[in-house]
């Protein structure tokens, strides 16, 4: 909590431990999606353009678990954390709009969202509820101008992350002071190098995570658990002392 209020702007990294307690699965893990499903078949922006049908048969019940999800107190406390000043942006690997739908204003998706989808064969782009009207009682959303199946713009594997949030969030890391790393391993690259920019800088990193990650030696502050309960204390004890 010191380093919160002492060395700013802080910059947070979300990963999938996050999203988990609000009852989505992580793909990672040795329980998560991957274990069951091979990601060559269903997560690769080649796959997706040799059977999209099959791809989003895979894709379509778990958009409809994404949009039921509601943010869940790691989210909360975030956006708290935001609105007392003392979280300047959030960059999130997830997709899922949950750190929006919470209430945090500056939210990077570095990679992709649930929010939109474009089509492949005319450019046309479609908002969320778009979507799931098309989507509805059907195997794939097609495109109604001129009938493609339409891609969730999320990134695949195999497909380059978003140049403009992947630019700004590497910007910012090297500006922040203090970078908070919640729910993440650490592990997958290019997101997993912006706490090496901070630190490069003279930032300091801080993590919150359940299980081990590959930046835990380079940390200040490493706090081992679910970031609900983690975030929810520390915003609770913040907020007190910034309104005291």
């Amino acid at each position: 909590m010191t380093l919160l209020r002492e060395r700013r702007p802080c910059l947070v990294l979300t990963g999938a431990g996050v999203s988990t307690e609000s009852g989505i699965p992580d793909f990672r893990s040795p329980s998560g999606i991957w274990a069951d499903f091979d990601p060559l078949e269903y997560a690769t922006v080649d796959a997706f353009r040799a059977d999209p049908v099959k791809v989003w048969r895979f894709y379509g019940p778990r958009f409809s678990m994404l949009i039921e999800a509601q943010p869940n107190p790691a989210h909360l406390a975030l956006a708290e954390l935001e609105r007392i000043g003392l979280v300047e942006t959030i960059v999130t690997q997830n997709i899922d709009l949950l750190h929006v739908r919470a209430g945090s204003r500056d939210v990077i998706e570095v990679h992709g969202s649930i929010r939109s989808a474009t089509c492949p064969g005319c450019g046309r782009s479609y908002a969320l509820p778009d979507l799931l009207r098309l989507l509805n009682g059907s195997p794939a959303p097609a495109c109604p101008e001129c009938g493609a199946v339409l891609k969730p713009d999320v990134v695949f594997f195999g497909e380059l992350l978003p140049e403009d949030a992947i630019d700004r969030a590497f910007e910012l890391a090297r500006k922040a002071e203090l970078l908070l790393a919640v729910g993440s391993t650490l592990e997958v690259y290019p997101v997993a190098a912006l706490p090496l920019e901070t630190l490069r800088a003279g930032g300091t990193l801080a993590i919150v995570n359940r299980g081990p990650t590959a930046l835990d030696n380079r940390a200040s502050v490493r706090i081992e658990g679910s970031a609900g309960p983690v975030l929810t204390e520390v915003a609770v004890r913040l907020g007190q002392a910034v309104s005291a």
